[in-house]
Formats: C-alpha cells, structure tokens, sequence
C-alpha cells in the first residue's frame, strides 16, 4: 500500500513539473510574437536621394563696412542637407551651416518631387526649409520660425549633391587666400614727416598671414617632428592641424578655417566630432602641433580688402 501511494505522488509530482515546462514555454512563445510585432520596419523610399547636398546659402543682412554707413546686402554662406531616410510618410537628416549641425523632419512629395523640413525649433536659429529636387540638386528657401531672433530671416538655397570621401591627399589649393581676415589687430605705427622732422604715431589694422608651408607639410600622410614645425608661424600650424579635420569632414565653427577650407572643392562638413575618425598617426600629430601652437607667435601684415 505505501509503495502505491508513492507512486502516485511521484507521478503527480512530475505531472506538475511537466505543466510548468509547457507553461514557460507558452509565454516565451507570447514573448517571440510581441517582439516581432515591436520590430516592425518601416520601408525606406527613394535610396536614390540620400546623401549631402551643399552650396549656397544666401540672405540680405545689414552691412557695417569699416568706412561709411551701415547698408543692407546679399550674404553668401555655406550649408550642407544631408538627407538620411525618406519613408512614406517622413523624412529624417541634418542640415550643417557656421559649424552648426540640426536635426531635422519633414515630408518629401512624390508628385513635385519636393521636400518641406522642419528643424526642432529649440534653437533660435532653427527654421523650415522648402527645397524642391532636379536631378542633383537642390533648390529652395528657408524661413526660421523666430525672424526676429537672426539676421536674415529668409534666405535661398542652391545646392549641388555631392559625396564626402576621406583622401589624406587633399591639400588648400596653391592660389588659396592665406590671410586671416576674422582677427584683426592694431598696432601702434610710427612714421617721421620729411618736412618737419617730426616723428608722428598713428594705429595701423593688420591681419594674420600663412606661409606656403601649409602647401608643403600634409599632417595626414606624415609624421611631423619638432624640427618640421619650429620655424613655423602660428596660422601655419593652425591651417596644417585643421587640414586633418578638414579631411575628415568636420564642421568648423570658427569663420576663420572655413574661409580657407571652403575654397577647395573637395572639403564637405558632415560632422562636429570626427576624433574617432583619426589614424593613430594624425592623433599625434595634431597633439604635437596643439603643442607648438601654444607658443607660436604670428606674422600680421596690412591688407585692403
């Protein structure tokens, strides 16, 4: 009898056992079909318009010139669409313009082939562009949302699609405009007049100028020693740093790098970090060169503009 009795607890024992092995099996089987059900991709459209449309981007702003009065007049800056993904019903990317990256979203319609893109609004100098595709390009306006908040609260876009390609090759352009016109600074002159003899002072603008030692020393293909760099000016190891992340795309906030990369044709900002993006080798060299800099002196010199 007491043989019997355990045995019908151990068949009920497994009995139950069985039934909670089916049961975690059941939910996990619920738990499959719910992340399946989440994991749902939209479907991407157009692949064809992805990529970085860049050019002109131009509005009428109120000019100080350094003599005579204030006048209102075209300004002409650079800025970079990056189209992402386009879905049915969405369009997602960045635009880049003075070294500030937006996110933005918007619709693209078929039909007119044109795209209207909203960026967040939670900056002052965010806006809506309405740009309509031909072929490779890009053209349209732009309104910021806050017009009183920026100097130019319409401007037009004209923008060619290009792609961004790393060449450690790439170089400012021999006939490239070396002079920093950003920073100037004054300096107390001296000039004797011939007739009187008199030794007279007077405050002289002048602007930082380069060498031609920037279309020499490449910091992507080289490494740099002391002896490379002791001779140089300050803006020479400034433009020989940032032509490395120039390279790489980076987005200058500083007018004064986008003057001179801006005239390649080859320099597309597509980021504000490309750190990562730096061979080992470009890393120590600009950690030498942020070295140099620290102490470097500049040449300055007098220039109409």
């Amino acid at each position: 009898m007491k043989i019997l009795k355990l045995t019908l607890i151990s068949l009920f024992t497994i009995s139950l056992v069985s039934c909670k092995k089916e049961a975690k099996v059941t939910d996990h089987s619920n738990d499959s079909l719910t992340a399946k059900k989440d994991s749902v991709v939209v479907p991407e459209i157009h692949k064809e318009y992805y990529g970085i449309y860049m050019g002109d981007f131009a509005g009428k702003e109120m000019i100080t010139p350094e003599i005579g009065e204030e006048y209102e007049g075209d300004v002409y800056k650079k800025i970079s669409l990056k189209i992402n993904r386009i879905t049915k019903d969405s369009v997602y990317g960045q635009s880049i313009v003075n070294g500030n990256q937006r996110p933005f979203r918007g619709v693209f319609n078929e039909e007119t082939k044109s795209f209207v893109l909203d960026e967040p609004g939670n900056d002052k100098t965010d806006g809506r562009f309405e740009v309509k595709l031909n072929n490779d390009s890009l053209t349209g306006k732009w309104n910021a949302f806050n017009k009183s908040a920026v100097k130019a609260p319409l401007k037009t876009l004209k923008l060619i699609k290009k792609e961004f390609v790393y060449n450690p090759n790439f170089m400012l352009n021999e006939d490239s405009d070396l002079i920093d016109w950003e920073n100037p600074k004054d300096f107390v002159e001296k000039y004797t007049d011939e007739e009187t003899g008199k030794t007279e002072t007077y405050t002289a603008s002048k602007n930082r100028i380069a060498s031609d030692a920037v279309f020499k020393i490449n910091a992507s293909k080289q490494k740099l020693t002391e002896k490379d760099l002791k001779n140089l000016r300050k803006l020479d190891m400034e433009i020989i740093k940032n032509s490395v992340f120039a390279r790489h795309g980076y987005a200058f906030k500083k007018q004064t790098y986008r003057n001179f990369f801006e005239q390649t044709d080859w320099y597309i900002p597509v980021s504000n970090n490309v750190d990562k993006d730096l061979s080992p080798m470009e890393k120590d060299n600009v950690a030498l060169l942020n070295r140099f800099i620290k102490y470097a002196e500049d040449k300055y010199d007098s220039f109409g503009r």
